[in-house]
């Protein structure tokens, strides 16, 4: 059984004092076909980021995996046990913070790292799946910050592989 964040959202009233806009859970919640749900907590159109007094629910602007261009993202994965993302790459930083649990970070060339609690991991654009081999749920909150990959990265990843990113978690390897 899944669990879901509480997102605490602030802002101002008319008068200009803070004032809290939004308690309880976030308004999307999906389930990717690997199992793993997202729970998509808030997003950014662009840096700066634009901040008014309140504003239209941003997570139902767009379902893509990265911030949209100039953006960020922030969202909760919850990996069930026997979880096997797919293999991806994004032109994005992603801070991923382990919550609770353990997962395995894999990269393209099976290398591997196991994380825990606490542990931080910064993905750089890097071809990777995620893996959840233990018996118990991990959760995971992620931070997406929009990127461009270099001439020279492009050149050495290869155009295929730069332009093959994954978009839509719905439809893994596949772009929107």
């Amino acid at each position: 059984m899944p669990t879901v964040p509480r997102r605490v959202v602030t802002g101002h009233d008319a008068r200009g004092n803070s004032v809290f806009l939004l308690d309880g859970p976030p308004p999307v919640a999906r389930t990717a076909p690997d199992g793993a749900y997202f729970y998509e907590l808030w997003n950014t159109d662009s840096v700066p980021a634009a901040i008014a007094a309140a504003e239209p629910e941003p997570t139902e602007r767009d379902l893509t995996v990265p911030p949209a261009p100039g953006g960020t993202k922030i969202r909760i994965n919850e990996f069930p046990p026997g979880v096997v993302s797919p293999t991806h790459r994004t032109e994005t930083v992603d801070y991923g913070i382990v919550l609770e649990g353990e997962v395995v970070l894999v990269l393209d060339n099976e290398e591997t790292r196991v994380l825990g609690p606490g542990d931080v991991v910064v993905q750089r654009g890097t071809d990777h799946r995620w893996e959840n081999r233990a018996d118990r749920v991990a959760r995971m909150a992620f931070i997406l910050v929009d990127g461009e990959f270099t001439p020279e990265l492009v050149e050495s990843i290869g155009a295929e592989a730069a332009a093959g990113l994954l978009h839509d978690p719905m439809h893994p390897g596949g772009s929107e």
